[in-house]
């Protein structure tokens, strides 16, 4: 299976279709790793690692892809805009913003926005075990913040998933990161929607339907590598 999606990743990558060539790329060499670790025959363990050395240095290309989201613009609701890079292998999601921190602030809802991104990598197809969150402390409300923080914990934790929560005085970019090697920046962080005209108006449910606000998506890739 591993040989197979590499073999893909090659046809992709030979039709100048980066983006998939990579995740490509990525599953193959994993599904390889895995076989290394289950296998006892050290000739066979030295063919593979070749082979995956092999198929690392095709796929260490640098990969960068800007989305320009218009002001008032629709249609970018997590699951579109993240969907292309949450395949299956992904385990590990690393948040850095230093903005999750209050339910309401100039009617945007930051807290809320983090638990939808959340609820989005629940439903998958990705396997995340694991969501490291970095952010600051809500001077004004960190008892509020602590206490929605703790909630998505628990909640997540009712799903298989564990949440790690730090914070920093100092951060001030804003990036999500998986572990198959794709890292998304976004100019806004995760608030990026408008408040809807009411709790009742079309897109308070579906974030597809939802105004946002002007803002510049980054997507990059990053040499992803395992222990052999």
């Amino acid at each position: 299976a591993g040989a197979e999606t590499v073999k893909r990743a090659v046809q992709l990558d030979a039709a100048s279709r980066f983006q998939e060539s990579l995740v490509c790329y990525q599953e193959g060499i994993d599904l390889l790793l895995q076989v290394v670790k289950a296998t006892t025959d050290e000739a066979k363990k030295h063919r593979y690692r070749q082979k995956i050395s092999e198929f690392t240095f095709l796929s260490d290309g640098k990969y960068h892809k800007q989305i320009r989201i218009e002001e008032n613009a629709t249609g970018f609701s997590y699951e579109k805009l993240f969907h292309e890079y949450l395949t299956e292998i992904v385990s590990e999601v690393w948040v850095e913003d230093p903005y999750i921190r209050q339910v309401h602030q100039a009617s945007r809802y930051l807290l809320y926005n983090f638990l939808r991104f959340c609820e989005m990598l629940v439903k998958g197809p990705c396997k995340v075990k694991t969501i490291h969150l970095l952010t600051s402390y809500d001077e004004g409300g960190k008892n509020q913040q602590m206490t929605a923080l703790e909630e998505i914990k628990q909640s997540l934790s009712n799903y298989g998933v564990t949440l790690n929560i730090d914070f920093s005085s100092s951060i001030h970019d804003r990036e999500i990161r998986f572990n198959n090697g794709w890292m998304i920046k976004i100019g806004r962080g995760l608030d990026y929607f408008k408040k809807p005209q009411g709790r009742f108006s079309i897109g308070y449910c579906d974030f597809d339907l939802r105004p946002c606000y002007e803002t510049t998506v980054d997507v990059f890739h990053t040499k992803h590598t395992k222990k052999m």
